[in-house]
């Protein structure tokens, strides 16, 4: 597959207001390509296909077409399994999944009618590596590594491809509260906004972030079960279940609220 063209790209970026999704954003922009930023604040709800379908409506009057498709809007609910309330695990599920198959049934379309385009949704390690305190959040990013695996084969001879990428623990408000560091490698925003239009060069299925984490599959195969639970315990795996409640306070209101609101309707 030849790259895409980013300084002749439409592209959408999702969850933009901040985090990975403005960074995405911003990097899109410096290399030439046309961006248009969607988020809640701005009154896109990705787990509407509606409001999808409204903000992709816009965009498509505005610029014609979209070439490149970011689905990186997520959230990251953490604490024990039997404790999480069944309308955040719902909201987990909603928009870091229905998320995904909103944008890409509402956009996918085009691209293969135009016979060239590129989809990206901003999985997650947690995609591929079960981490206790974030069950349901586990849960969504192994479906979005599916899915995007699925997609991507029914696609093939399509001229149009999707990657998923895959970060490990990103500095964002999404863990606020998590002790970071230490064996388990964090990245910034910045990293994923790179490995995203990286992406858009290779057209290949998946890109870790850091890189080296890419030989994560074929370590899990080979080690044994019980001695990558050892060494992921040793790494502090379990954070998810020790973070800091008062410094994620807002998130989890942010969070919260939205699930509310979702409750309402």
């Amino acid at each position: 597959m030849r790259p895409m063209d980013l300084r002749r790209s439409v592209v959408v970026v999702t969850g933009a207001a901040r985090g990975i999704g403005l960074a995405t954003a911003e990097a899109f922009a410096a290399a030439g390509a046309t961006v248009h930023a969607g988020d809640l604040d701005d009154s896109l709800d990705v787990t509407s296909r509606e409001s999808f379908a409204h903000f992709v409506d816009n965009v498509l009057v505005d610029s014609g077409r979209i070439d490149i498709l970011v689905n990186n809007a997520g959230v990251m609910p953490l604490g024990p399994f039997l404790d999480e309330p069944d309308e955040i695990s719902r909201t987990t599920l909603d928009v870091n999944v229905w998320g995904l198959i909103n944008g890409m049934r509402l956009v996918l379309p085009g691209m293969i009618a135009r016979g060239n385009g590129h989809v990206v949704n901003v999985a997650s390690m947690a995609g591929r590596v079960p981490f206790p305190g974030m069950a349901v959040y586990n849960a969504s990013k192994y479906a979005a590594v599916g899915l995007t695996a699925a997609v991507r084969r029914e696609l093939e001879g399509t001229g149009v491809t999707i990657s998923a990428v895959l970060p490990s623990a990103v500095r964002t408000s999404l863990s606020s509260g998590v002790r970071l560091g230490g064996l388990l490698p964090t990245v910034d925003p910045s990293d994923v906004a790179a490995a995203v239009l990286r992406s858009c060069h290779t057209r290949r299925p998946e890109l870790a972030v850091p890189r080296w984490l890419a030989g994560w599959k074929l370590l899990d195969a080979v080690v044994p079960s019980a001695m990558m639970t050892r060494a992921l315990r040793l790494a502090g795996d379990d954070r998810g279940l020790t973070a800091d409640p008062a410094a994620r306070a807002d998130y989890a209101e942010r969070v919260a609220a939205f699930a509310r609101s979702r409750a309402r309707r």
